[in-house]
């Protein structure tokens, strides 16, 4: 059975050991100048970002677009399935539309923002896609973390993966990676489509496959 679901594009950074924050799972700079232009620019042609409630609990982004209106800003979506998104949160405030995805058995409500409840035990994140599809969403960018971006994987919901390498190490066997999560028993699969140096650093830029 065919689902209707908007394109997804995977974006994150990572260092050159493959890790995406330290082990305080605090955000750091990767990014050069360059390719935190290109990343603005992908959000603003994005209908909506999402992000796991690790990442706004580590960073409180705002997930908007500097120079936008609140209007012409994305949707700003965060997935939550036990609703400890606390009120203080910057993804809260009067910048942007908030999606709140949460699970069926969670009951909170959040002042200023919408909320979505799907799945049982976690997020039923085709469910989500379908839903998003159904109000317009047709492009949608994910920037993690790592337990949200495996789970896309997982889904087999990733259509673009582009995973900017930064020219350092920090290492730490319990810093998160772009894919954390339990693993897969069968790899994914990427084909490479571009590359591209970006300051000092590279950009790398994948699409899934069946077979390579």
């Amino acid at each position: 059975m065919i689902i209707m679901r908007p394109f997804v594009t995977v974006n994150c950074a990572m260092t050159a050991d493959g890790k995406i924050a330290s082990v305080l799972r605090k955000q750091m700079r990767i990014s050069s100048a360059e390719d935190l232009a290109r990343v603005k620019e992908l959000r603003k042609n994005s209908d909506a970002i999402l992000v796991g409630i690790g990442t706004v609990l580590s960073d409180d982004p705002h997930l908007t677009v500097k120079g936008l209106s609140y209007e012409e800003n994305p949707l700003r979506i965060v997935l939550d399935g036990r609703g400890r998104l606390p009120e203080t949160a910057r993804v809260l405030d009067d910048l942007a539309e908030t999606l709140i995805v949460t699970c069926e058995n969670c009951s909170k409500t959040w002042a200023g923002a919408e909320v979505l409840r799907t799945g049982r035990d976690k997020v039923n994140l085709t469910d989500l896609m379908e839903k998003l599809y159904d109000r317009g969403i047709r492009t949608l960018m994910v920037e993690g973390g790592g337990e949200v971006i495996s789970s896309f994987f997982e889904n087999g919901l990733v259509d673009k993966y582009c995973v900017f390498v930064g020219s350092m190490i920090i290492g730490g066997r319990t810093a998160p990676t772009p894919a954390d999560g339990n693993g897969f028993e069968q790899p994914v699969n990427l084909k490479l489509v571009d590359y591209k140096i970006l300051g000092n650093g590279l950009l790398l830029t994948y699409e899934p496959v069946n077979d390579l």
